[in-house]
């Protein structure tokens, strides 16, 4: 009984911003860390950002400098700011946590997915 549900996807040109948000809810006694996959057509899933419940943050190198990563544990959210979008950056976004249910089972969860799409 644990969902997560995206927010934020959409289409920008080039350069331009989009900020992502995630919440968590349901049976949750704590989350481990939540973080960011991408998947592109006929590519496989990868990790965009993830963050720790202590902050600690772990960024693809494709995505360095220009995407930040945030959580807010109290709201069980996590955010994507993403700054100078590339089109390489067009894909759908999913939203991952590592938790333990209320029931003290360790999960991985994830979200439906929200389309990013970088285009002129």
């Amino acid at each position: 009984q644990v969902q997560l549900v995206e927010s934020g996807g959409g289409l920008v040109q080039p350069g331009g911003s989009l900020r992502l948000s995630c919440a968590a809810s349901g049976s949750i006694f704590s989350i481990v860390g939540m973080g960011w996959y991408r998947q592109a057509p006929g590519k496989e899933r990868e990790l965009v950002a993830d963050i720790t419940s202590g902050g600690s943050t772990n960024y693809a190198d494709s995505v360095k400098g220009r995407f930040t990563i945030s959580r807010d544990n109290a709201k069980n959210t996590v955010s994507l700011q993403m700054n100078s979008l590339k089109p390489e950056d067009t894909a759908v976004y999913y939203c991952n946590a590592a938790l333990v249910t209320s029931t003290l089972r360790t999960i991985s969860s994830w979200g439906q997915g929200t389309q990013v799409t970088v285009s002129s």
